[in-house]
């Protein structure tokens, strides 16, 4: 993944990281045994999930004709030779 940039855009930075704030929140709730505050932090970990995807589609993820999952092999082989 990391020959590809996966995952390296503001996009799945933002999205990544407000997930993980809530799954961190998630499990505070859980050891304090705040059913409604770990509901509250599962909505934030989705929240994660739509913004990094709004930002996807203003422009700030990776372009898929970049991707090289959406190359044609002649010309991932091609960029292999090269570098």
């Amino acid at each position: 993944m990391a020959g590809s940039s996966h995952g390296h855009t503001p996009a799945a930075w933002t999205g990544v990281i407000i997930a993980f704030i809530g799954f961190c929140a998630a499990g505070a709730f859980i050891v304090m045994a705040q059913p409604v505050g770990f509901w509250a932090s599962m909505a934030v970990v989705l929240l994660g999930g739509v913004v990094g995807g709004i930002m996807r589609m203003m422009g700030l993820g990776q372009p898929k004709d970049v991707h090289p999952v959406h190359q044609v092999t002649e010309e991932r082989e091609t960029a292999s030779a090269k570098g």
